[in-house]
């Protein structure tokens, strides 16, 4: 097949023959539409960061995740504020002050919701025990009733400690008293002020004859107003939120702990470390592609017009993307990345066949009409098979995936006219050093010729490497879980896998919708009793059962508190004057000379190892304030009356509001209750829970599966990143079947030769094989992230083996003197400027994005190699056959 006798070959002749002529004429036309793209697309291109976006409305999951938007709205794009205080009290109040300011907040946020912190909780929360349980509290609070009449009449810390010191005294004596709870709890937060970290002493805890936890957490899902307009759609939410606690007195190193997660946090969190650092990695990408390109070009007039090529291009094409999309998503953005890797690939193939042309004694215009002729009717034939591969994106369900094969299939396009017209303009102006033929061979052809002088051995290697590989094929795998795609350092993914290990407050569960009562009965019935389901939650919860017996028991716990007084102010006094400090002296003495004799006398009674630590822990206090002056001591003892009793009032309000509780049915629940499980259309609403760990994909495939087979329109999390990924996966597979079957096409109607076909083909094939088993090998699976990287190998792959087989047989080269050509060099350095663009990708913070990175890599790196390496030995004509 002779190229200088096609048609394409004289087009593309004469059309580079033109343009460096009127070249002037070229490069003013070229800057008039640069100047009128740049504003266009400044003007017209939008930015959709809504990933809801990128799969078909018409895939079952979007379809079943519409309707329950629709149903229930107020669970679309939320944030989780999660908020950890040392006491229950403490999370309490502080998730009750923030609720209340962010609800203030109408041009931030639509809705509010603190799910176990409101006046319907608060006041029939005990009706949610069960009947022992709430027994084991009625007596409890029974037993701790004269220590709370006592310290409520007098809270201060001499009180407290005479009030424990008449307690154990009463045990010295033999009484029967249950004093554990309250003295190891002091004694705890005792030992905390003086290492220096402050630890609030929960009444609450010892009401319910509870031991106090490290934290309490609780939970305030919002509703914020997102604007997709901007690049971080919940940035300003997110800000007003965290000025709303600091207002109201959280703060970053105060007692009670803020940190936010949730979908509209993780999207803006993702976005933000996808990001993070790319400007520092963008510049030094770029000083070391200028670097490959001097290694290229060896002249700075090429490499600029290289590059003023590239920039050419991606307006062009950012321009039909504003006309015929009018917007870019979060996948259709990296066209710009494909269009770098591609469009360098066009422009140094067309630039070195420049140079070989004139190292060969031609003059500037023979070899501007030779290397367009020979370029264009190369670089025609890869525009092809790119575009045919990017365009097969076009009827998949992967909507995104789908805007980014139109822009970039016309991206490739615009590529090849923008290479071979602008390029041959610039070699009118551009400086450039005057090329001498070159006696020695290239570094690279050097290296190439072991390939050939061992073509045995490289048919060995690669025979190994594909069975190897095959081997390897069944354990490539897809990774559905978004998480796992994002920073693991960021606050808001640390904070929602927390959240997961919480039964009571997981988000990730899959929700059922019923048409009625009954059927929401049956369906959590049935949904109970699979094997992958740990719990199944309704509206119908909400309604305990047997409120009459319980009601009975908090009754006589009202009798019991009759007498306490329903609210009080935290202790205030001035201990400054001696003898507020010596009445505070004496007391805790006393409690410790009590303790003491309590523990010499009874040394294996069941409470005397905890009243041996708060001795402990007192003889220390003690000793602490001997050597302090008198001004330190009475810090140090406000403090520690404070650790001791500045809980004591939220405890007493709490308790008394929990003695008001009322039988109730489903129409009393509050409105903010009722509205999150059953809709204005009377959809009720299940939440099932996973029983396995769905970082697993197979436990969230048998998890998914299972609900599905009970409730095929089951939607959350789960069934999102399962479907998503399985349509992601398929909608991949339709693209190469429909991208390879083009491709082949189109090589047959090029080449006209099977044979050749394979050829152009085996290469592509290899690498892709090679690339599939390296992610098992570097467990770097296929995720949301690094699948778009393989529109790009597709593309680098066709075109290098297509310019190897095509330089081949237009110029009738034997793979010895193939290998030296600038063929063979620029297909070299196109994956080396590759490479050095995307290899920075590996070291984000994202993980999504490091993985594509790497695949990346791995992907050219094998692209080189079966192109350069295993194509040329392929391609070997025995000596006996030579001319």
């Amino acid at each position: 097949m002779q190229a200088s006798s096609s048609r394409i070959h004289d087009i593309f002749a004469h059309w580079t023959d033109i343009a460096y002529r009127q070249a002037a004429w070229v490069l003013l036309a070229a800057l008039l539409t640069a100047v009128a793209c740049g504003w266009y697309v400044v003007q017209n291109l939008g930015m959709n960061t809504d990933t809801a976006e990128m799969l078909s409305e018409e895939l079952p999951f979007r379809v079943n995740l519409k309707h329950y938007n629709e149903t229930f709205p107020q669970d679309i794009d939320t944030l989780l504020v999660v908020l950890n205080a040392p006491t229950p009290e403490q999370a309490r109040s502080a998730t009750q002050r923030l609720a209340a300011r962010l609800k203030q907040d109408s041009a931030h946020f639509y809705d509010v919701y603190p799910p176990r912190v409101d006046d319907f909780t608060a006041r029939n929360g005990l009706l949610y025990q069960s009947v022992p349980e709430l027994e084991r509290i009625t007596d409890s609070v029974a037993a701790a009733q004269p220590l709370i009449a006592r310290i409520t009449r007098d809270p201060t810390l001499a009180s407290f400690a005479d009030i424990l010191t008449t307690a154990v005294e009463e045990l010295q004596k033999g009484r029967s008293m249950e004093l554990r709870p309250v003295l190891g709890e002091v004694s705890t937060t005792l030992d905390a002020r003086l290492n220096g970290s402050a630890r609030a002493l929960s009444w609450q805890t010892l009401f319910g004859g509870e031991t106090q936890k490290s934290t309490y957490q609780e939970l305030i899902i919002v509703k914020p107003k997102l604007d997709f307009t901007q690049l971080l759609p919940g940035e300003q939410s997110i800000k007003a939120l965290y000025q709303a606690a600091e207002s109201i007195g959280i703060t970053a190193d105060g007692p009670v702990q803020l940190r936010i997660t949730g979908e509209a946090a993780l999207a803006d969190e993702e976005l933000a470390s996808s990001l993070s650092g790319m400007e520092y990695a963008g510049i030094i990408t770029f000083v070391l592609v200028g670097v490959v390109l001097y290694f290229a070009m060896r002249t700075g007039g090429l490499i600029l017009n290289v590059l003023i090529c590239l920039l050419m291009g991606l307006l062009l094409t950012a321009a039909f993307a504003t006309a015929a999309v009018g917007h870019l998503n979060l996948i259709s953005i990296a066209f710009a990345v494909l269009y770098i890797g591609l469009g360098a690939d066009f422009a140094i193939h067309f630039l070195l066949r420049y140079r070989e042309v004139l190292e060969n004694g031609l003059p500037p215009t023979d070899a501007i009409h030779i290397s367009g002729g020979d370029a264009g009717a190369a670089l025609t034939a890869c525009t092809i098979t790119n575009a045919i591969g990017f365009y097969a994106f076009m009827p998949t369900d992967y909507s995104g995936v789908a805007e980014l094969g139109i822009i970039s299939g016309t991206g490739m396009i615009i590529s090849l006219l923008v290479t071979l017209t602008i390029g041959p303009a610039l070699l009118r102006y551009l400086p450039q050093k005057d090329a001498q033929k070159s006696t020695r061979k290239s570094s690279v052809g050097k290296v190439l010729e072991f390939s050939l002088k061992w073509h045995r051995l490289t048919y060995a290697i690669t025979f190994a490497a594909t069975i190897a590989a095959l081997t390897l094929m069944p354990q490539v795998r897809f990774d559905y879980n978004l998480l796992n795609m994002q920073d693991q350092k960021g606050g808001a993914v640390q904070t929602f896998r927390e959240l997961l290990t919480e039964p009571d407050l997981s988000p990730w569960y899959v929700s059922v919708l019923a048409q009625d009562r009954t059927e929401a009965e049956q369906l959590a019935q049935r949904l109970a009793k699979l094997p992958e389901v740990d719990r199944v939650a309704s509206i119908l919860d909400f309604v305990p059962s047997g409120q009459e017996e319980k009601l009975a028991l908090i009754s006589e716990m009202t009798l019991t508190i009759g007498s306490i007084p329903p609210s009080m102010q935290a202790p205030n006094r001035a201990i400054d004057d001696d003898a507020m400090q010596a009445k505070q002296r004496h007391a805790l003495d006393a409690l410790t000379t009590a303790l003491d004799r309590f523990t010499r006398d009874h040394p294996t009674h069941a409470t005397a190892d905890t009243a041996r630590q708060l001795q402990a822990a007192l003889s220390e206090l003690i000793a602490r304030l001997d050597r302090l002056s008198a001004s330190e001591q009475a810090a140090l003892l406000r403090s520690v009356e404070q650790d001791l009793l500045t809980t004591l009032p939220l405890a007493l309000q709490s308790l008394h509001t929990a003695t008001e509780a009322v039988a109730f049915e489903q129409d009393d629940l509050p409105l903010a209750l009722s509205r999150r499980w059953y809709s204005e259309k009377g959809e009720y609403r299940l939440a099932v829970y996973p029983a396995e760990d769905l970082n697993d994909n197979s436990a969230l495939r048998r998890f998914v599966h299972a609900v599905q087979t009970i409730a095929p329109h089951a939607i959350g999390t789960p069934v999102i990143s399962l479907e998503a990924g399985e349509a992601v996966v398929q909608a991949f597979i339709q693209a190469f079947l429909l991208a390879l079957v083009g491709v082949v096409a189109i090589l047959l109607i090029l080449l006209r030769s099977v044979k050749y076909a394979l050829l152009v083909l085996l290469p592509l094939l290899l690498s892709s094989l090679f690339t599939a088993a390296f992610t098992v090998l570097l467990d770097v699976p296929f995720n949301f992230a690094n699948i778009i990287a393989l529109p790009l190998l597709l593309g680098l792959g066709i075109d290098s083996s297509l310019h190897m087989v095509y330089r081949s047989l237009n110029n009738e080269l034997v793979s010895e003197i193939l290998i030296h050509t600038s063929t063979a060099r620029a297909i070299f350095f196109s994956a080396l400027t590759a490479l050095v663009d995307f290899a920075s990708l590996m070291f984000s913070s994202h993980q999504g994005t490091s993985s594509m990175g790497i695949m990346l890599t791995v992907g050219l790196t094998f692209t080189l190699i079966c192109t350069l390496v295993i194509l040329p030995a392929l391609l070997r004509v025995p000596a006996a056959a030579r001319p």
